[in-house]
């Protein structure tokens, strides 16, 4: 036997025990700020805002005008104290610590008034060894925290050699300054779509780790495709603290039993921080299912477990999900066009991006539950999403929104936690982003959903297109800074740690093109690159030409108000006005009000109710319908330009909306309003969104329809078109076309027909007093949605009636069926039920027929009683 065993078995003799044991500190803290004024129980995971309102001191911070009204709170510096025992005996341990999962963000850490070390990023974890310090009997671990607006006032102020701009946010959005000086949330400074809540707490786990002989740190993998065996392997690799004073020898046995993978490693950890990887081959006459986006396959994964047998009788297990996918960011030539492709292949197979941009769900993160982002994740699925970028402003989220992401099929854009702004690049603050970024490439790489790692969120715009009016001089400089920071630091740990996916320096970016330009592109939205960013809120919404031709739009949209449900939880009576002092207060948007009503007077009537909260909810209504049409319009030129060049550009191969979510109860781009609930907008994206879809639009006194296909193989398919009158619940015509083939994930012209000719053999419509509408069916299958055009703006319609929609409500399970009956032709049918949560089949809808069918799925208990007293129903023609 080797003489260093004999030494470890000596030590188990001796009253060691082999192993671990944990205890967590999470629950009941005590909370006081600095001068001891205020002294109160909180929760841990929580923070200080959270605290004070479960505890009655304060209202809900975003009732009414409460995010400034607040602002003393992120001002103070703050303390968390807790008291504790630990419940096993510490002297039979050879190292005790004391492990953050995420501090908020700035704060010294005392243990029996033993400083143990201090805290400056929210994006890693801590690790302090407190075996000296900890005790058998009473232990206080206090957390004194600053303020981390104080802080980043501070460590901007010590920067003195040169500006990192900008120094505050516009006035608009009511927020903090400083905020690119601290590792933080950076939208908790304030964003102009959210509050200013620089919170102050720990948001994460906190626990007690005991162990001898060695310890697990941490434990991730990748699985590998090699292309030229076609075979897969997995990348596996775990950190151990080995406390032993001699090497500590074993076994590591890997499972994967349906995949009738089993391998056994023989290893010997030297006394130290030490890190084992191995790779398991899978042989290549296994077959492995592939992980693959929603809508594209399914997303199988492979259960494996990972025992380490090490001596002294020490077993440690890991189990985790293992999913197999292929990614691969595609720049190369188009043919007939300057420039270079982009787009992504999972597993081989070009992949059109369709969806939206994550920002965190909530100010305070304790209160996003498994169960909230279960809800919103489900609700980007069912609109039939497949993509999410999660932006540079926010948080690296949770465990749970990757899990998630994975069990739905829910590709990843995932941003480095850098936003809008120049960032130091002192020694302190990289070695505090290398941190960052290895701890999070770690702790998310095993994550199939994520498909992409991107450097920032449009600092690469922000520098060359010159945001913060930087002179020439001082240019070099700058983007100095720009390549040491994203480029030298950021990108350098990714690419040596990851390489199962691409990574891109910003976004938008000309991806090749800018790191052909030292990193940094003189023009870094160019059409014929990378990605783009898009926002235009004077032209009109409804002329396609606008829109920009790019081969990825990563950011476009437009706002409108969330629901009048949603908003009077936190206002009052005299805040229901859209030139209430409320309503100017959380619009955040300089100019955001004006520009929506704008946007919506091209094409519709404004409200003219007498009555001032009518007139408010009509104003909700119509802002609601003026974004959906917008990004509907806009989303359909993107998705009918994938196979297309014209004039050089084309090629789009993604279109992410700007934004899917609410931080708050706000007017935002967002389609799912603070909660989750379904504004039009969502809706719309569910058939915008469609596999199979027509799109339909003009130009040139042309009417043409594309086919747009995501699906695998190709359709024989019949294209219908009707024109309906404004007048009329019955189509005055209709033409179905011979079958054809719909070509799989392309988008194709499938029909074109001169606007009079197809009004001439309408009968007597005009552009005024007609819409036409159109579907794709497979034999007596309707594969698509019905799509409409509009042949001019709604406020010019002749004919179009006040409609009168009533609503019979039944039961079929935990499904409520509405059944609904118009009397005349109804535009963008609104269904509302309040607050009762959950979401309809479809709503905004044309109603051209007399009748429809529309589900109801409750998200909580309800009943038909229930929703007969909330439903309202709203159609255009009740705003006039």
């Amino acid at each position: 036997m080797p003489l260093r065993l004999l030494v470890l078995l000596a030590l188990c003799q001796a009253g060691r025990v082999a192993g671990a044991r944990s205890h967590s500190l999470r629950g009941s803290w005590r909370v006081r700020n600095a001068n001891g004024s205020l002294d109160l129980g909180g929760t841990v995971p929580g923070c200080v805002h959270s605290a004070l309102f479960q505890k009655g001191l304060i209202q809900d911070p975003y009732y009414r005008f409460n995010d400034q009204k607040y602002r003393w709170i992120s001002w103070e510096n703050w303390i968390y104290i807790k008291e504790f025992k630990i419940p096993f005996d510490i002297s039979q341990w050879q190292k005790v610590t004391l492990i953050f999962e995420s501090i908020d963000t700035v704060a010294e850490i005392l243990l029996n008034n033993v400083t143990i070390g201090k805290t400056d990023n929210m994006f890693h974890s801590y690790s302090f060894d407190i075996t000296s310090v900890v005790k058998d009997t009473l232990n206080t671990v206090e957390l004194r925290f600053q303020s981390a607006v104080r802080y980043a006032a501070q460590q901007s102020k010590a920067h003195s050699s040169y500006q990192v701009p900008p120094n505050c946010p516009p006035r608009k959005q009511k927020g903090e300054c400083h905020v690119n000086f601290i590792r933080k949330e950076q939208c908790s400074f304030s964003w102009d779509w959210g509050p200013s809540f620089p919170t102050q707490g720990i948001w994460n786990d906190v626990r007690i780790e005991a162990y001898n002989i060695c310890h697990l740190n941490y434990f991730t993998f990748s699985p590998i495709y090699d292309n030229s065996v076609h075979e897969w392997s997995l990348e596996i690799e775990a950190s151990f603290d080995v406390v032993s004073s001699q090497p500590v020898g074993g076994q590591v046995i890997i499972a994967i039993p349906k995949l009738q993978t089993e391998k056994t490693y023989s290893i010997t950890l030297e006394p130290g921080e030490r890190i084992v990887k191995l790779l398991v081959a899978i042989h290549k006459d296994i077959s492995v299912e592939t992980w693959w986006p929603h809508g594209h396959g399914n997303q199988i994964g492979y259960n494996m477990t990972v025992l380490f047998k090490l001596a002294g009788n020490l077993s440690i297990t890991k189990s985790a999900k293992v999913y197999f996918r292929t990614v691969e960011l595609v720049e190369e030539p188009i043919k007939g066009s300057f420039g270079l492709s982009f787009y992504f292949k999972i597993n081989g197979l070009p992949i059109f991006l369709k969806g939206s941009n994550w920002i965190p769900a909530d100010s305070f993160q304790d209160r996003v539950t498994p169960d909230l982002l279960r809800l919103l994740l489900q609700s980007a699925v069912d609109a039939n999403m497949n993509t999410l970028r999660v932006w540079g402003g926010g948080i690296y989220e949770q465990d749970e929104f990757y899990e998630l992401c994975d069990q739905l099929g829910i590709m990843i854009w995932q941003d480095f936690m850098f936003a809008c702004a120049l960032y130091p690049t002192n020694q302190s603050f990289m070695d505090s982003v290398s941190a960052e970024v290895a701890y999070q490439v770690r702790r998310l790489k095993s994550h199939p959903s994520i498909i992409t790692w991107s450097g920032n969120n449009e600092n690469e715009a922000a520098l060359m297109m010159n945001w913060y009016s930087i002179s020439v001089a001082d240019y070099p400089m700058y983007i100095k800074d720009y390549v040491l920071l994203y480029v030298e630091n950021v990108r350098k740990l990714v690419v040596g740690a990851d390489k199962t996916r691409p990574f891109i320096t910003s976004s938008p970016t000309n991806g090749a093109k800018s790191v052909a330009e030292g990193w940094v592109s003189a023009h870094p939205e160019d059409t014929h690159f990378g990605d783009v960013h898009y926002y235009n809120y004077y032209h009109d919404c409804w002329d396609w030409r606008v829109f920009p031709r790019a081969r990825l739009v990563s950011e476009y949209g437009y706002q409108s108000w969330p629901s009048f449900s949603t908003l009077e939880k936190v206002s009052s009576e005299s805040d229901w006005s859209f030139q209430s002092t409320f309503s100017s207060h959380r619009q955040h948007h300089k100019q955001g009000n004006s520009e929506m009503l704008n946007q919506a007077a091209l094409h519709f009537k404004l409200p003219q109710s007498k009555s001032s909260l009518q007139m408010f909810k009509d104003t909700i209504y119509l802002t609601q319908v003026m974004q959906a049409q917008c990004v509907k319009i806009e989303t359909e030129f993107y998705r009918r330009s994938r196979s297309e060049i014209v004039e050089g550009e084309g090629h789009t191969m993604g279109a992410l909306y700007w934004q899917l979510n609410d931080i708050w109860q706000a007017p935002s781009w967002a389609s799912l309003e603070y909660g989750g609930k379904w504004k039009m907008l969502h809706y719309f994206a569910q058939n915008f969104f469609a596999p199979v879809l027509p799109v339909g639009f003009e130009t040139h006194n042309v009417f043409f329809v594309y086919g747009v296909s995501d699906l695998h193989t190709n359709y024989r398919v019949k294209l219908t078109v009707r024109v309906h009158t404004w007048s009329s619940l019955k189509p005055v015509c209709s033409r179905m076309t011979e079958h054809f083939a719909l070509k799989s994930g392309q988008a194709t012209l499938i029909y074109k027909e001169p606007v009079p000719s197809l009004l001439k053999r309408c009968g007597n419509c005009t552009r005024q007093s007609c819409v036409v509408s159109f579907d794709l069916s497979a034999g007596s299958q309707r594969l698509s949605p019905t799509n409409h055009h509009f042949l001019s703006s709604p406020k010019e319609a002749v004919g179009l009636q006040r409609a009168h929609v009533t609503a019979l409500i039944s039961q079929q399970g935990d499904t409520f069926v509405f059944h609904l009956e118009t009397s005349a032709v109804a535009l963008f049918v609104w269904l509302d039920v309040g607050s009762i949560p959950g979401r309809f089949s479809d709503n905004g809808f044309l109603m051209t027929g007399k009748t429809r069918t529309i589900a109801f799925y409750p998200w909580k208990p309800t009943n038909k009683s229930e929703l007969e007293k909330s439903l309202r129903v709203t159609s255009l023609t009740d705003l006039y």
